[in-house]
């Protein structure tokens, strides 16, 4: 509760860059959590699609708290499958119907199946390519595949190509090369759990590449650990980043704010 209270001080100073409000999880206060996001000082909420089944809530989300939710489009790599060249299909529709902040939620994710591994580079790649056309950032989702994902994008470098490995959690050499490749480090309630060495890694590393997110409803911060996660625990995850880089929280709300900003365009 002190980390929350304290955030006060630092009013629309907190961007989350990665929350998927728009789940079913907030159907029965949705509303309620948008209202403590915006009063525990978190002003921008950045949405990531996961497939064709989130488009629609997504978008009347951000419909509905325009300025304050914006939206991303991409195909999640847990929904990459034998089928996959229709989703992909349907992503690069709405990439030309309409502007979007970012492609993302994309990546390779090898914890759950790795049965269609080639098929989520292929569907990863091809989103990056299309990132790099119109000059979007984007959001990678790297569950058990950092080095794999690094290896497909270093030699792709340019200044186009830029975006944030979400939820980061690969090692300290992993961590450096992401910083050489341009890309941000998206850092949220892991950062708060006991023994997960993520306090240790980003001692050393500067606040200009890292920035805030809580991956709503997953990965809630403690004291909440297990709990469903929401938007205005943003200042916990805050807190904890201040507490280890021993600086203010004013700092750090400033910093990765200014991060976000820059990255999304804002």
């Amino acid at each position: 509760m002190a980390a929350q209270i304290n955030a006060q001080k630092f009013q629309k100073m907190f961007v989350d860059t990665h929350a998927h409000l728009y789940h079913t999880d907030f159907d029965a206060d949705r509303e309620e959590v948008l209202l403590r996001t915006r009063q525990a000082g978190v002003d921008l909420v950045f949405l990531p699609n996961v497939d064709s089944r989130s488009i629609e809530p997504m978008l009347s989300l951000e419909a509905a708290h325009p300025g304050v939710c914006h939206a991303m489009m991409g195909l999640h790599p847990c929904s990459v499958g034998a089928g996959y060249a229709d989703e992909l299909h349907l992503v690069r529709t709405w990439l030309e119907k309409r502007p979007f902040c970012a492609i993302g939620e994309i990546g390779i994710d090898l914890y759950w199946d790795k049965t269609f591994r080639r098929e989520q580079e292929e569907a990863f790649m091809q989103q990056v390519a299309w990132a790099l056309e119109l000059d979007l950032p984007i959001i990678i989702h790297s569950r058990e595949s950092t080095g794999i994902i690094l290896d497909l994008l270093e030699p792709i470098r340019q200044p186009r190509l830029r975006g944030i490995f979400h939820c980061f959690s690969g090692t300290a050499a992993e961590a450096q090369r992401v910083i050489a490749l341009g890309f941000l480090l998206g850092i949220g309630g892991v950062l708060t759990f006991k023994k997960s060495g993520l306090d240790i890694l980003l001692e050393d590393i500067s606040l200009d590449h890292l920035v805030l997110e809580t991956d709503a409803p997953y990965l809630a911060p403690v004291p909440y650990r297990g709990k469903r996660n929401e938007s205005s625990w943003i200042p916990l995850v805050a807190a904890k980043l201040a507490e280890v880089k021993k600086i203010d929280l004013g700092i750090v709300a400033a910093q990765t704010t200014a991060n976000a900003r820059k990255l999304f365009g804002m």
